[in-house]
């Protein structure tokens, strides 16, 4: 039997540009930061790449800074913005109440090492921030924010954020976003934005895992994570990974994602579910969301269980984000958005992507009523 995967949101197949693009560049000699001719055919293959993401993201090509994947950059940017606001007074970091791990676990770092006094913006039912409360936050204590961090669209939901809106109301506060999920698949401008720093990942629109990119705004300047050789305006030291960069380019620059497509799966998809499974419901259906995530409660099973009997049937989805796979915990997001600790952990993200076909689909809504009627028997016993 063949397999279905259905977990484009966690990791998605590499594009053949990319997959072209490194192999060649593997192949080539010099490190991009020597000064004779093999350094500086590499440093030019390097610079090109950073000129085609500063296209797909609409920066100025000195504000992509490379780093070892999204992680990194959310680290980078959030400790580092943090830390400059520090040095002017300022201790607050404001967060989403749904952001990934790799805002929330920094954000608390800092609270628990730095000194940091870590808010949270509420989401209501539909997955989208609190911009009242936000207001009201920053009317009341906006001198003493730091930085700001609110996803562009979230991984386990796909809901889009009302990211242009919370730049108007934070004014001068500088705005971080994670951007990993949204880059490639929905419009998105750094510049239209008017974030101070935004982060991406390349395996997640088709290039190779280990690399990500930092989008940060020319005019600032933060501490450095990695200290070493001073690479990357100094705020990221370390020898740069060539193969890995150009593949990224590679995979930005490839027109592999059609939106449309996608959201036409998605779309069919969510009515299978409903004709299906009529109890079930649709996490952020009202809210404007990514082409390709889905996020489904089924009541009266169990998401652990539900994902084993789905990969008993060959078909790979997830219980949220892969980075917390394992962790027997209600999902965060879901919890913010209103479910009980039960809901929470009775709902499944399927996530689609440029490879998905409308076989696929078909494939998993026919597994489905024996899927959930099993989970609902495990449950109860």
């Amino acid at each position: 039997m063949s397999s279905i995967y259905l977990d484009h949101a966690a990791t998605t197949p590499m594009v053949e540009e990319a997959l072209m693009a490194m192999t060649t560049q593997l192949a080539q000699l010099g490190n991009p930061s020597s000064l004779h001719t093999h350094g500086r055919a590499t440093r030019k293959t390097l610079e090109d790449a950073r000129e085609v993401i500063a296209q797909g993201v609409g920066c100025l090509p000195s504000e992509v800074i490379f780093t070892a994947s999204g992680t990194e950059a959310n680290n980078t940017a959030l400790k580092g913005l943090y830390w400059q606001g520090r040095d002017n007074g300022r201790h607050v970091v404001v967060i989403s109440a749904i952001e990934h791990h790799a805002i929330l676990d920094p954000a608390h770092w800092l609270e628990e090492h730095e000194g940091a006094e870590v808010i949270q913006i509420p989401v209501n039912i539909d997955g989208v921030v609190d911009l009242d409360f936000l207001k009201s936050l920053i009317a009341s204590r906006g001198h003493e924010i730091a930085v700001i961090s609110v996803m562009h669209a979230n991984n386990e939901t796909g809901v889009i954020q009302p990211l242009r809106e919370v730049v108007e109301i934070a004014g001068e506060i500088p705005v971080h976003s994670d951007a990993v999920q949204s880059f490639k698949k929905i419009p998105l401008s750094f510049k239209d934005l008017g974030l101070y720093a935004m982060s991406l990942s390349a395996h997640k629109i088709g290039g190779p895992l280990g690399v990500g990119a930092l989008i940060l705004r020319r005019t600032v300047e933060i501490p450095a994570l990695l200290h070493g050789g001073g690479q990357e305006r100094e705020i990221r030291s370390g020898t740069f990974n060539a193969p890995s960069i150009v593949g990224f380019a590679a995979a930005a620059k490839s027109a592999y994602y059609d939106a449309q497509h996608v959201q036409t799966l998605r779309d069919a998809f969510i009515s299978g579910v409903m004709s299906a499974i009529p109890d079930a419901s649709i996490n952020g259906l009202n809210s404007q969301r990514l082409p390709g995530i889905v996020n489904v409660t089924f009541p009266g099973t169990q998401s652990d269980s539900l994902l084993l009997l789905m990969d008993g049937q060959h078909i790979s989805c997830s219980t949220g984000s892969a980075c917390s796979a394992g962790v027997h915990e209600a999902s965060h997001v879901l919890l913010a958005m209103g479910h009980s600790q039960l809901t929470a952990q009775s709902s499944l993200r399927f996530s689609f992507g440029a490879v998905s076909t409308q076989a696929d689909v078909d494939h998993v809504l026919s597994a489905l009523p024996d899927v959930i009627t099993r989970g609902r028997a495990a449950n109860l016993s």
